[in-house]
This record gives C-alpha cells, sequence and structure tokens, in this order.
C-alpha cells in the first residue's frame, strides 16, 4: 500500500512572507479522495558555528510559536537561486557577525506536511568579523556556549533547530 498519492486540486488558503498554506486533495492508493493542508516554504540553512576555542555561536531570540525567548542555531531562509553554503554563510554573518569555514553536516524535511529542505552545516574557526546585520523583524541576541553547556540545552529542548543540531554534532564527532 506503500506508494504515491496522486494530487487531484489544490488551492491557497493563505500566502504571507514567502510561504502559503495550500489544501490539496489527493487520490489515495484505495481509490479515496482526502483533503491535506501543505506549508509550502523555503528552504532553509542553519549552522552549528564554533569559535576557534570551541564555543558553540547561538542566537537568542522570542519565538511567536512557542511564545518564548529561544535559543537557535544562526541561520535563515535560502533566497530563490542561492546555494545553501552561501546562505548559511550570509545567515551567519548577519544574524551574528561571525565567519569561519564552512562545513556541510547534511540536510533534512523539515516535517511531513512542509515541502522545506533543512541544511545543516558546521563552521570552524569563526571569528566575530562585523556588527549584526539583522533584518526590521529580528531581534538577536548572540550567546557563546561551553560545548556541554551547548549538549545541555539541546537534550533540554531549549532551542529550535534540534535536529540541525545533532546533525552538526554528529559531522564532528561531538554527540
Amino acid at each position: 500500500m506503500t506508494e504515491r498519492w496522486t494530487e487531484t486540486g489544490r488551492t491557497t488558503v493563505f500566502q504571507v512572507m514567502g510561504r502559503t498554506l495550500d489544501k490539496v486533495t489527493y487520490r489515495l492508493p484505495d481509490g479515496t479522495s482526502r483533503d491535506k493542508l501543505l506549508r509550502n516554504e523555503p528552504s532553509a540553512a542553519a549552522v552549528l558555528a564554533l569559535t576557534p576555542d570551541s564555543k558553540v555561536i547561538i542566537a537568542r531570540q522570542y519565538r511567536p510559536g512557542p511564545d518564548a525567548v529561544l535559543l537557535e542555531l544562526p541561520g535563515g531562509f535560502i533566497e530563490p537561486g542561492e546555494d545553501p553554503a552561501t546562505a548559511a554563510g550570509r545567515e551567519l554573518l548577519e544574524e551574528t557577525g561571525y565567519k569561519g569555514d564552512l562545513e556541510l553536516a547534511g540536510s533534512c524535511w523539515d516535517d511531513a506536511g512542509s515541502t522545506a529542505r533543512r541544511w545543516a552545516f558546521v563552521a570552524r574557526n569563526c571569528v566575530r568579523v562585523a556588527e549584526q546585520d539583522l533584518d526590521e523583524m529580528e531581534f538577536v541576541d548572540v550567546d557563546l556556549l561551553t560545548l556541554e553547556e551547548f549538549r545541555q540545552v539541546v537534550r533540554d529542548g531549549l532551542m529550535t533547530d534540534v535536529e540541525l543540531a545533532y546533525r552538526g554534532l554528529d559531522h564532528l564527532g561531538l554527540l
């Protein structure tokens, strides 16, 4: 019974900031027809960034979904036509002012209801080379955590980007 569903109709329900929420009608493998909501979103890149003394560079900001100030890996949307590595480096620099040696750690789907792919990068030897260059809706504080503090934040669920953090830690052999 595991086979591709056939899309038979699509209507955009809502659109904002480059994202749409679509109602998609599918014919299922058993012949029935069902509607699903699908989020069409840009892909994104995030960076597990380390200073030369192995401190993890973290972005701290308010997130309206959970209504909390959370820790995050620096990152953001990949612009149309932009390479994921270019986006990762750009976002690291804009959000934190740091720059480093980027390496791809892998990618994953955001979730089963989204079209977004999330790219995980690590950046070694990061140094601060500029001031932050934030968008009008970004209010980001930059924190430096030890690797043990970072692992604990990930374990405690106090951050977003957990799957990308694990990809980065695994890539660095730090799990």
